[in-house]
């Protein structure tokens, strides 16, 4: 992917996060350990991709946790953007607000992209399984929104 090299590596330590989410709530990585997490980072709310995403994390929502996972989606958004998204989609997990980019940052996801001959700086979509221990399992750096969460639902099902 241009201008993007994962500074995370399969193994390490997920760095800890401090997030506001939808609906004006509180959440960190701390309070899920024990549990295996799915981060996903996506560029905006509301955009074709970006909701082919959320959807079918919704549409496997049920699955995901009945295997023990708490989804979590992260874009530079704010709460209120993210209000609108859940309620319009009826998504049932937790959206995180990075305006201040700490998060895309920690995870190395904020980079140089191209869309339509133009170059700025985003958010990549890339997702990353935290196993119960707190560490990263599994990386997703290229990944397609339509068949997403089916592709997490089985690695998280082994």
């Amino acid at each position: 992917m241009p201008g993007l090299e994962l500074t995370l590596k399969e193994g390490d330590t997920a760095p800890e996060f401090s997030a506001e989410t939808d609906g004006g709530k509180h959440i960190t990585l701390a309070e899920l350990k024990g549990k295996y997490i799915v981060l996903y980072f996506y560029p905006r709310d509301d955009t074709p991709g970006c909701t082919k995403e959320a959807c079918g994390f919704r549409d496997a929502w049920e699955e995901l946790q009945n295997s023990g996972a708490v989804v979590l989606g992260v874009s530079t958004d704010s709460v209120k953007k993210h209000d609108k998204f859940v309620k319009k989609f009826s998504l049932p997990f937790p959206l995180l607000a990075d305006e201040n980019q700490s998060i895309v940052t920690d995870y190395g996801v904020w980079g140089l992209k191209k869309f339509m001959g133009r170059e700025f700086m985003g958010t990549h979509r890339i997702t990353f399984l935290i196993n119960p221990e707190g560490n990263i399992e599994k990386i997703w750096p290229k990944v397609k929104p339509d068949q997403h969460a089916q592709e997490v639902l089985e690695a998280i099902q082994g």
